[in-house]
């Protein structure tokens, strides 16, 4: 098995109120294989997925209860600890939920967190120590 992912996918309790907020908030755009029963974005070589929570549940065969931290947090990495800093502002100012303002962190770097309407973590991170290349991929 190669090394990679290839989908995110996040089950959310409103997809319609879900795709809005990455539509609007991050300014991301849907990819034509969306429908109004399953959202895609295309990230940098990954696909992100919305689909309904009770119905991802049900196709992995598991039970849809869960509250709480999810045990998993996804990153968006940035060149510069300024630009962390111009996210934040922007998506504070689009209304988007600040779990943690950025901050010089432990390991070096500099991050924070926010949500997304079902409480997905997203940390917003400068990591000194992490090289990106043009798209943003993590270069090793």
């Amino acid at each position: 098995m190669q090394p990679r992912v290839t989908i995110i996918g996040l089950g959310v309790e409103d997809l319609k109120a879900a795709t809005a907020f990455y539509k609007e908030k991050f300014g991301w755009k849907l990819t034509n294989a969306s429908n109004e029963n399953i959202s895609f974005f295309q990230l940098n070589g990954v696909l992100l997925s919305l689909y309904p929570r009770e119905k991802l549940a049900e196709d992995a065969t598991v039970n849809p209860a869960g509250s709480g931290f999810k045990g998993f947090t996804l990153a968006y990495n940035t060149r510069t600890k300024e630009e962390v800093d111009e996210i934040f502002a922007d998506l504070g100012n689009k209304g988007v939920k600040i779990v943690k303002q950025p901050e010089h962190v432990f390991w070096g770097g500099y991050s924070g967190y926010v949500a997304d309407l079902d409480d997905n973590l997203w940390e917003i991170a400068h990591n000194p120590f992490l090289e990106l290349d043009a798209d943003g991929n993590a270069i090793e």
